[in-house]
């Protein structure tokens, strides 16, 4: 069994991390034209991910990481996607199984040791910067993540209203938190209260008061 772990959302301002973990016998038993998510449409996306799920050879874990979690002082976002990717594998793999981890860490050494480290059994993993690009297992679970994360965002903007793509680049995104903070005087739940995305909207509202007075 060979097995892909790949995560997504570790930068948006909003909602959570996810990563997930594809498990298959055989690699080549994958269909063609998997690559990196952020290259296919979102519609390509979805069709992978249903193609998986109902695939009898093919597991699938996931892990998903909330804002509460993120914003804990006490850690960072490379120990929780090494947290992420490990909680995934052990849903999936099995004894002295092999995986490939897409590397979020300068050194790819150093991040397969911390995620082997957090399975309780032997496991052979190894780490490569890009691999959802050049492995296609990795890119099947950068798919799966990146689906879970488009679905968990259409949740809050179902809730909320429109909350754009959750990232701090992005101006509806910063619209939504500006406005929201100016209405209700406070972050919503989904917002990851320790970006400086997250700090700039409260003291946006600061000032505003400020002026006001």
């Amino acid at each position: 069994m060979v097995f892909g772990v790949d995560e997504a959302g570790r930068g948006p301002v909003l909602g959570s991390m996810f990563a997930a973990a594809v498990v298959i016998e055989d690699v080549d038993d994958l269909p063609s034209g998997i690559g990196d998510s952020k290259t296919l449409s979102p519609e390509r996306r979805e069709a992978f991910a249903e193609q998986f799920r109902e695939d009898d050879t093919i597991e699938i874990g996931l892990a998903e990481i909330p804002t509460n979690r993120i914003d804990d002082p006490e850690t960072d976002m490379n120990t929780l996607t090494v947290e992420a990717h490990a909680e995934a594998i052990l849903q999936v793999a099995e004894d002295d199984a092999q995986g490939i981890v897409d590397a979020c860490d300068t050194s790819e050494s150093r991040f397969a040791r911390r995620v082997t480290e957090e399975i309780a059994y032997p496991v052979e993993i190894t780490a490569e910067h890009g691999a959802d690009e050049t492995h296609a297992i990795v890119g099947a679970a950068s798919i799966v993540a990146k689906v879970e994360r488009d679905a968990h965002v259409a949740e809050l903007a179902e809730k909320h209203g429109e909350v754009g793509s959750g990232y701090p680049s992005d101006p509806k995104t910063r619209a939504f938190l500006r406005d929201y903070v100016e209405s209700h005087g406070e972050l919503p739940d989904c917002a990851r209260a320790s970006w400086q995305t997250s700090k700039d909207a409260l003291s946006a509202r600061e000032q505003s008061a400020l002026d006001q007075f």
